[in-house]
């Protein structure tokens, strides 16, 4: 029997940035995946300042900037008939990646599949443990954690796994959601889509590269184009229909003709591969399940506008790792794992009716609605009472909310965020009181910034970036050691109602 403190279904950016940021805080770790390794297929392009940000503080943000290099000329959206005939802009996305009054992270256009290579190495760098082809058959829970069955797909050997907890990152069909009858809330499809990755010269047809190409024409052909980071490798979704068509209907010959339908003029092409994949909304109605947790696309899905479904699951790990972490190193108890649920899917609930209005105006080819701004949608939510996006794009220190950037000396706040309660404190008086706490503690009276955002006091900052606590009165040794006391073992969470109204969010 094998054993390990968390097992991980699922090896997509969800799964693997558990893995990452539970060993990076000295948890070890299983994750399996059916898959023999990561996908051809471009997901999830577009990471956004916030997961940037996170991606910083553990070490591999530089290197996933290299691998949106290729991408750093594209913006924008386009709508046209062909790519041969006149484009129209949904919108001409110009506006800077960084957001500096903001955040350290910057935008970056990685690739789902060239991100997931940087995540498996550091994770395992950091001493996690991945199996590939290798599926989750089967598992039970019981008070002191999960047993559960996996397979060697290659091989078909078969091990029992002993763990503390499950992590269930396998996808939009997540076996595992299904197998505890965990329903989704507002569950709808919107779309079948096929995948069609391909080799070809575009480049008479592009005087300038979009991040995406919608292309509708009167003959009825409708699809989306997006580059890969080979500048002649690109993938085209269309719309099917799985009742009646498989990816084996899809032949080389069919595919060539969608291709050159797309383009407009018949092309060289080369076809390297098709995978089929279901653009719907849904957010599970509960996000653990006694030692079992939900991330990413098991816990939640929506269309692609907005690039939002991958960010989410990556902020979805780094919010619920901290939280294992802690408990499995006995310095928290068990209903801190409930905060996971309650702050988590009230940001989904939130999300799903924005991304949605989004996507049906852009297959409509209306205009995409007002609403809330890139820099709130990125750093505005909060997990205090409330509206979760109730206070603007996070300029103001507020128990509940990310903690607003700063500068100490050369280093980002949220480069801290690893792992420890980080204190800022504008007092030797704090830092003495400090010294005794399990706590790292920064004067911050000089940064940029400091009396705008913070004001004066100290500021107890949890292990993902939120604000826990904090006080403009006397230095206190014991108030502060309360106060990690009260973050690590909170009373067990009020259930957040489920946001109501129409309101929308839109690109910035």
């Amino acid at each position: 029997m094998k054993t390990t403190p968390v097992l991980i279904a699922g090896g997509g950016l969800a799964g693997l940035t558990t893995s990452l940021f539970l060993a990076r805080q000295g948890i070890p770790s299983l994750l399996v995946d059916r898959h023999a390794g990561v996908s051809i297929h471009g997901r999830a392009r577009g990471i956004n300042q916030r997961t940037m940000e996170i991606y910083r503080a553990y070490g591999v943000a530089d290197a996933i900037e290299r691998a949106g290099a290729p991408f750093n000329a594209e913006s924008g959206v386009a709508r046209c008939t062909s790519l041969a005939a006149e484009w129209e802009w949904l919108f001409d996305a110009e506006e800077p990646r960084a957001w500096p009054e903001l955040t350290a992270g910057v935008f970056c256009m990685a690739d789902q599949n060239t991100v997931e290579p940087i995540l498996i190495d550091a994770a395992r760098t950091a001493g996690a443990e991945h199996l590939f082809n290798t599926e989750l058959l089967d598992f039970d829970t019981d008070g002191e954690g999960v047993l559960a069955t996996v397979e060697d797909r290659s091989t078909g050997h078969r091990q029992i796994v002993r763990a503390g907890y499950l992590v269930a990152a396998d996808g939009n069909r997540s076996p595992i959601r299904q197998r505890l009858s965990i329903a989704r809330t507002g569950e709808m499809t919107f779309q079948h889509s096929m995948n069609i990755v391909f080799r070809a010269n575009l480049a008479e047809f592009l005087p300038r590269r979009a991040l995406f190409w919608m292309i509708a024409n009167p003959d009825g052909f409708f699809g989306g184009l997006v580059s890969t980071a080979d500048p002649d490798r690109w993938q085209l979704s269309v719309g099917y229909d799985p009742a009646t068509e498989s990816s084996a209907d899809f032949t080389r010959e069919r595919c060539v003709r969608l291709v050159h339908a797309a383009v407009g003029k018949d092309i060289d092409v080369g076809i390297e591969g098709v995978a089929a994949w279901e653009q719907g909304v849904g957010v599970a109605e509960r996000y653990r399940d006694g030692r079992v947790f939900l991330a990413g696309d098991s816990a939640h899905v929506w269309p692609p506008a907005g690039a939002l479904g991958a960010n989410t699951g990556v902020q979805d790990a780094h919010n619920l790792a901290w939280k294992l972490a802690a408990v499995l190193k006995d310095q928290a108890g068990d209903d801190l794992l409930d905060t996971y649920d309650a702050e988590r899917r009230p940001l989904a609930e939130t999300l799903a009716p924005l991304i949605v209005a989004h996507q049906q105006a852009r297959i409509s080819g209306a205009a995409e609605p007002e609403g809330m701004d890139g820099r709130t949608q990125a750093f505005g939510a909060g997990y205090g009472p409330g509206p979760v996006f109730g206070s603007g794009p996070g300029r103001q220190a507020r128990v509940g909310w990310r903690a607003p950037h700063l500068w100490l000396g050369d280093t980002a706040l949220h480069d801290l965020c690893v792992g420890d309660f980080v204190l800022l404190c504008d007092s030797t008086e704090w830092m003495e009181a400090a010294r005794t706490v399990p706590v790292r503690a920064h004067r911050a009276e000089n940064a940029d910034g400091w009396p705008e955002r913070y004001g004066r006091g100290a500021v107890l900052i949890r292990p993902d970036g939120y604000i826990a606590w904090r006080s403009t009165g006397s230095a206190s040794a014991s108030e502060l050691t309360k106060a990690i006391d009260q973050a690590l073992h909170p009373a067990r969470p009020e259930t957040r109602p489920t946001p109501a109204g129409t309101a929308t969010a839109r690109r910035e």
